[in-house]
């Protein structure tokens, strides 16, 4: 991995055909800022992935996931940065949810989503998480905040504007 390469989980939990989602508004600098997206967040040194997103979820849910899937990677090309982002669902945890600090958490109905204010990307793989059960591997090219580019499993997709 070069300089300028990050690793990240994200996670959607489930309950009630929702995904609990994270409204980003509490940050000045954010790339996510208004937007809505799942928890996670950076691995720390020496933590794998799974530890990554479980401390994650609990760090801005409160929530203790007892287990989750691995749903698949998200390579994310934005400008000279690349974030190799580990993509899990869960609908197995437990406890009582605590306000973040990074925005408002929302349960969210799963036919909704797409009414909210998303990365273009991010369209990509709710289609594949409510379409697929197998992992995929999603790449998403970003310039200046445009997706530009999309392969999912190594084949090109078609961008529609």
């Amino acid at each position: 991995m070069h300089k300028n390469a990050v690793v990240t989980t994200l996670c959607y939990l489930e309950k009630d055909n929702r995904y609990l989602m994270l409204h980003r508004t509490k940050k000045e600098k954010d790339i996510n800022k208004d937007k809505y997206i799942g928890v996670g967040g950076h691995t720390e040194h020496g933590e794998s992935p799974e530890e990554c997103v479980r401390r994650e979820v609990l760090e801005e849910t409160g929530l203790t996931m007892k287990s989750c899937k691995l749903r698949g990677l998200l390579t994310f090309v934005i400008d000279d940065m690349d974030e190799f982002t580990f993509l899990y669902t869960s609908k197995d945890f437990e406890g009582q949810e605590i306000e973040c600090s990074e925005g408002e958490l929302a349960w969210i109905d799963k036919k909704k989503v797409f009414d909210l204010p998303l990365w273009e990307g991010d369209k990509i793989f709710f289609t594949l998480l409510e379409e697929r059960q197998d992992f995929f591997s999603l790449k998403l090219v970003y310039v200046q905040d445009v997706l530009k580019q999309a392969v999912l499993d190594g084949r090109e997709l078609e961008i529609i504007k």
